[in-house]
């Protein structure tokens, strides 16, 4: 295909192949519109109208570019086409350019346009020269596809979908199923110790998936946000504290509806002091499930480790152990 391109063309997608799959670079566009800062808005538009062949399909912005092809501002269309031709195209610059460096990671130039509500934006090289642009309606694939990638990684399927190989899905999916077994395993182990417990008050094994159950979908839900506040950025270091506050409290809170909700019926069922126990057992694992979905990927980050990947299989070992723990620790307490 590159040998059946011109020789401009050519060097230019042999040079957009240089960049990494995942870089604006390999993203952008090379077609796009740049004048002079000492032109006119009628020089500009007359330059338009002339070069209709060699425009690009679509454009919204109009650079504006020093003797060293670095950008110096941009111009929407529609501001453009408000002004007098004698108008110098600079004066109508209102603030500074997002100009997106060449290198950066997609998922980044994403969250530029989100960010800022931008329609288009230059691409440039190490030296600040302009060499492409890239416009909202990439970077909405994008967006879809990241969002897409998350989903997958959070459920622990891989990048596999609907229309892959049966031998391909069973792979992508067998390894964290392994470490998930592991982890219940050790939720497993937990159950061991109160065995005794279990032996004398059977009504234990009936209520005890209860609570486990809650905690690993609260964590799950908190686990989600985070996750994705963290992938948009709208989560750092600087409000991170904030959140988990936030989630301790919302645990708590829904911890007490709960408990009082369950322990109502476990006192139907089984007695009051049955019911006190599951209660007091589902307010502290909802309120350590808030606190795990918010800190786990939290931590992950901090280490460098993609959150999306490997929250959910920690998560669900911290509510199923804390949960087990909890009930069948102060059962022991206060039932025998």
């Amino acid at each position: 295909m590159l040998a059946k391109l011109p020789d401009a063309e050519r060097a230019l997608v042999q040079e957009n192949l240089t960049y990494d799959e995942d870089s604006a670079g390999r993203m952008m566009q090379r077609e796009l519109v740049a004048v002079p800062e000492f032109w006119t808005v009628g020089k500009t538009i007359d330059f338009v109208r002339a070069a209709t062949d060699t425009l690009p399909e679509d454009f919204y912005d109009i650079f504006i570019v020093d003797p060293m092809h670095r950008v110096v501002g941009a111009v929407p269309l529609s501001r453009l086409l408000r002004q007098r031709r004698a108008v110098r195209i600079a004066d109508l610059v209102t603030g500074e350019v997002d100009a997106i460096p060449a290198t950066m990671e997609r998922e980044e130039v994403a969250n530029l346009f989100r960010q800022y509500a931008l329609v288009s934006a230059p691409v440039v090289d190490a030296a600040g020269r302009l060499i492409g642009v890239i416009t909202v309606d990439d970077v909405v694939r994008i967006i879809d596809e990241e969002a897409d990638d998350d989903l997958r990684k959070l459920s622990g399927s891989g990048d596999t979908g609907v229309f892959s190989g049966i031998g391909d899905i069973a792979r992508s999916r067998v390894g964290w199923l392994t470490i998930n077994l592991g982890t219940a395993f050790l939720a497993s182990g937990v159950i061991s110790l109160f065995e005794g417990t279990i032996e004398q008050i059977v009504a234990l094994a009936v209520l005890m998936p209860i609570v486990a159950s809650m905690g690993g979908n609260a964590g799950t839900q908190t686990l989600a946000v985070v996750v994705r506040a963290l992938a948009t950025h709208d989560l750092s270091s600087a409000n991170a504290m904030r959140v988990v506050g936030k989630e301790l409290l919302v645990g708590l809170i829904n911890g007490g509806i709960f408990a009082v909700m369950v322990g109502l019926i476990a006192l139907v069922w089984y007695g009051p002091l049955i019911g006190v126990v599951i209660g007091l057992a589902m307010i502290i694992n909802l309120v350590v499930a808030g606190l795990s979905g918010a800190l786990i990927p939290l931590g992950l980050e901090k280490l460098g480790v993609d959150p999306a990947v490997s929250s959910a299989v920690f998560l669900t070992t911290v509510t199923d152990v804390v949960g087990f723990l909890a009930f069948l620790g102060l059962a022991s307490v206060f039932l025998l």
